[in-house]
């Protein structure tokens, strides 16, 4: 499987959206349904972190503990983690109900990090 899935490759971090071992991207899945203007507001985050390095504002871009970070786009959230210093890899994506983020969606972050991680290493995820 010869895919990376690029959202935005910038001058700090190059971010990707996380695929399984089927070739498929359940956050860029999530992404694409989204309207045009809720694109626009999560793609302008991601200039931000790739180029800048760096997203502030914590109502926008926040720490979630076990090295899953979250990209806030006012109902949307997409989870992400860092990868050996240029990459940001995009785990999972939901829709804010809560106040709290749903334990059940970090979980499936570190999960998913430990999945990414997993092949990077055995060298099966970018063939």
């Amino acid at each position: 499987m010869n895919k990376e899935f690029i959202a935005y490759d910038g001058d700090q971090f190059t971010i990707e959206w996380y695929f399984n071992n089927k070739g498929k991207s359940i956050p860029l899945e999530y992404f694409e349904k989204l309207s045009k203007e809720d694109k626009k507001k999560i793609i302008h985050l991601f200039f931000l972190l790739g180029d800048d390095g760096k997203i502030l504002n914590k109502e926008k871009f926040r720490h979630e503990g076990d090295k899953i970070y979250a990209i806030k786009s006012f109902t949307n959230r997409l989870l992400c983690f860092f990868f050996n210093g240029s990459k940001i890899i995009i785990t999972s994506a939901y829709e804010k109900k809560s106040q709290k983020m749903p334990i059940k969606e970090k979980i499936k972050a570190v999960k998913i990090r430990q999945d990414y991680e997993k092949r990077c290493k055995e060298g099966n995820y970018y063939e």
